[in-house]
């Protein structure tokens, strides 16, 4: 039986820490990929949520197949896009009235909050309607709650009616930000 030479002893080192090189490089990308999958799916979940839109109660601001981002924020203001919970559903519309405002709505659906007219550039020329409305008007918007329509508002199932009623801040998942699909309205939304 013949012992290996000093240069094959090197050379089986070199194969087996090639090897062994190679095995750290393959789990340490793996590690990275895992990582990076789980700091997306946490940002998006958490700080970021991505959903899309169904139904067009908030066309043209927003159409169905749209790909948007919201944004975590402590409180939201007059004309702001929301995304909140409704029914294990998703459903995304624009807060009218402030927690303690009161909305009032007449038949052409001209909307006042505290007795003054509402200015809503956001809406389309002869978008206005009273639509489903099954609320006693003028209506006082309760603590802690943001009363919504859709911006299309003879379709809109929204605070009009009162099995939807005001949004609860802890069922709002954020502002609406940013349009990311279809690339052709990349943009932020208002």
């Amino acid at each position: 039986m013949r012992l290996p030479t000093v240069d094959e002893v090197d050379r089986e080192l070199q194969r087996s820490q090639g090897i062994r090189h190679s095995h750290t490089l393959r789990r340490n990308a793996v590690f990275a990929v895992a990582a990076v999958f789980a700091a997306s799916v946490l940002v998006s979940t958490f700080v970021l949520p991505t959903f899309r839109i169904y139904g067009s109660s908030m066309t043209p601001t927003l159409n169905e197949g749209d790909i948007v981002v919201a944004t975590k924020v402590g409180s939201y203001g007059r004309g702001d896009l929301i995304a909140f919970s409704y029914n294990n559903k998703l459903l995304t519309k624009r807060v009218i009235g402030l927690p303690g405002d009161w909305v009032d709505i007449d038949s052409d659906g001209n909307v006042s909050i505290n007795g003054e007219a509402l200015d809503e550039p956001y809406l389309q020329p002869g978008a206005k309607s009273l639509g489903q409305c099954d609320i006693s008007l003028p209506y006082q918007v309760p603590e802690g709650t943001y009363f919504v329509m859709g911006d299309k508002r003879s379709i809109s199932v929204d605070s009009r009616l009162s099995q939807v009623g005001c949004i609860p801040q802890d069922q709002i998942v954020g502002r609406l930000a940013v349009r990311v699909w279809p690339l052709t309205n990349v943009g932020s939304v208002a």
